[in-house]
């Protein structure tokens, strides 16, 4: 069958490499993108911060097992994730670099995998069309250079379906059946969600009981004994993490039990209380945007796959499964984009082999020529807006920062950016629309996580709040917030108090006034519009702008001649957070 159009204009010696040279080429390409900012910028809101605090405090108490934000536990997520930024920052002593790293090792192995993959179920030409079709969907590379959890869970729900393919439609292969549900199960422990890849039993049960000639020596009894490695990875987090809480005894290691096993798995699944959306978010705020091209490609390959998925079950088996994982998140009403990410691997993979074969429909080449030019035009024009002080960008900037020269600056990256894309659509007119948008797409993110990371490093942190305090607070002061972020204990040089995540804005009032009469040359952060009935806000310090707030800062001369007692006293002090800095 000849290559598409796309495929055949890709250097034809790029795929007469061997099969190892040919994956040490596309994964080096990726490592020139994926790791180019790392080192760069520090942790940044909203999730960032937290992860890289929660693992400095690991290294620094040596206690691992349970997490610790700011001295108090974190329930929100398993360890897993936490672990693996503390073991880089053990290793290298440098948070920048540190917490970057897991996610970025992590998107190597899934393009591995998904190159594999598509090498031992067609050829290696299809294996690299689908590591190239993964790295053109913006989310992939967007949390690839993140640290949140989500691409780390991916890369281990990519290595369980791997590891399902490879028994089911290469097989028997136990060895790697088993692999597959361990990895679930590491998965779980990452992130809850980790049991997704098992979804992919349902069609291939269907299709067994179908026709039962199928899957004769994979689908057998000892199958179920699959869920038996899931549960024995689970139990080498969970086990231990029980035994601590019971030692300890105390209420805020059993609430921390109970809020990890129970409120962030099924409550929060079928009760959300943040990020709620409607049951189609995904399908239109989600998989337009952040999967494009794959969804128009899909669209255009349409006939060609529904013939191809009649003698191939792995593309049915892996349609469905895309569709199981969609179901399952736009049921729960609190949705994020990024927890469709684990399907976007199986996407590619699917799409691969008939971008490698197949033309896409007419419309195709036009309309994404025309999206290529419309994205172009649009960059420049907001470059062009940036430079000339457009007030609605005037406005957007004045949330980080009130220096023009920044949105200037900006304005030239937007503008580079947008001559880019330009140049790549003139540049290459005779080559295919998917090639093209791969170079503009690849120069882009190198520029982004380059110029762009040195661009938003001081808008994105708190470092000038920070600064400005130090330079109040004597030698030896202390400093505390009220309703605190992760970003301010991080970069905090001094020692740090916090009046607990989990109580409320009253009791943090009661808590922090009654540790400034306590304690000498204390002074409190706080957010401007915050209320505050234990202080006034009359001769605070402005300290000036970071995340979209104005801070000031408070001394013993704002604090109220008296204050309720708190409920409880609660105060967790962290000493010199910020020594990662130095």
């Amino acid at each position: 069958m000849p290559a598409s159009p796309f495929v055949r204009h890709l250097p034809e010696t790029l795929f007469n490499l061997s099969r190892h040279r040919l994956l040490l080429v596309l994964l080096a390409l990726a490592a020139l993108v994926i790791f180019s900012g790392i080192g760069l910028r520090s942790p940044w809101p909203a999730d960032e911060p937290r992860f890289a605090e929660v693992a400095r405090e690991m290294v620094a108490s040596g206690q691992w097992l349970i997490p610790m934000r700011g001295g108090e536990f974190y329930p929100d997520k398993p360890p897993v994730f936490m672990w693996s930024i503390a073991l880089f920052y053990w290793l290298t002593g440098n948070l920048k670099i540190a917490f970057l790293l897991p996610n970025a090792l992590c998107s190597l192995l899934t393009l591995g995998l998904v190159f594999d993959m598509g090498t031992r179920l067609w050829n290696q030409r299809t294996g690299a069309v689908a590591v190239m079709l993964l790295m053109l969907a913006p989310q992939f590379l967007i949390q690839a250079q993140k640290a949140q959890i989500d691409a780390m869970v991916a890369c281990w729900i990519a290595v369980a379906c791997y590891g399902l393919i490879r028994h089911f439609f290469l097989g028997p292969a136990w060895a790697w059946y088993f692999v597959g549900w361990a990895f679930m199960g590491l998965g779980i422990i990452t992130k809850g969600v980790g049991f997704l890849p098992a979804l992919m039993l349902i069609p291939l049960l269907v299709m067994k009981l179908r026709d039962r000639s199928l899957f004769r020596d994979t689908l057998t009894w000892r199958s179920a004994l699959g869920p038996l490695a899931m549960l024995a990875v689970v139990a080498a987090w969970l086990i231990p993490m029980v035994l601590y809480v019971n030692h300890l005894g105390t209420e805020e290691a059993f609430a921390y039990r109970d809020n990890i096993l129970f409120k962030q798995t099924g409550e929060r699944y079928a009760d959300s209380w943040g990020h709620i959306q409607p049951w189609y978010y995904y399908l239109t705020s989600v998989i337009p945007a952040l999967w494009f091209p794959l969804p128009l490609l899909l669209l255009a390959l349409l006939r060609p796959l529904s013939e191809t998925a009649r003698y191939r079950p792995i593309i049915p088996v892996l349609l469905v499964w895309i569709l199981l994982v969609l179901v399952f998140f736009s049921l729960s009403p609190g949705k994020r984009g990024v927890y469709l990410l684990p399907a976007l691997p199986m996407l590619a993979l699917v799409l691969a082999p008939i971008v490698s074969s197949q033309r896409p429909a007419r419309w195709f080449p036009p309309v994404l020529t025309g999206l290529h030019l419309l994205i172009g035009a649009a960059l420049l024009t907001v470059g062009v807006l940036a430079w000339n002080d457009h007030p609605r960008l005037v406005d957007k900037v004045s949330d980080y920062t009130s220096d023009p020269a920044r949105l200037h600056e900006a304005g030239t990256l937007v503008f580079t950016m947008g001559s880019v894309w330009l140049l790549s659509l003139f540049g290459f007119w005779r080559s295919r629309p998917l090639g093209r948008l791969f170079a503009a797409m690849m120069v882009s993110w190198l520029l982004l996580s380059t110029w762009g990371y040195r661009i938003l490093e001081p808008l994105r942190t708190p470092k000038n709040i920070l600064a400005a305090a130090e330079q109040t607070i004597p030698p030896g002061g202390q400093l505390g917030m009220i309703d605190f972020r992760e970003q301010f204990l991080l970069f905090s040089k001094r020692d740090f108090t916090h009046f607990s995540f989990f109580t409320s804005r009253e009791q943090e009032n009661r808590n922090a006034w009654l540790w400034m009469s306590d304690t000498a040359d204390s002074y409190l952060l706080v957010a401007e519009q915050i209320e505050l009935p234990c202080f006034t806000k009359e001769g605070a310090i402005p300290l000036g702008t970071a995340h979209r707030d104005n801070y000031l800062l408070l001394s013993d001369e704002q604090m109220t001649p008296s204050c309720a007692t708190p409920d409880r006293i609660r105060r967790f002090t962290t000493s010199n957070p910020g020594d990662w800095l130095d």
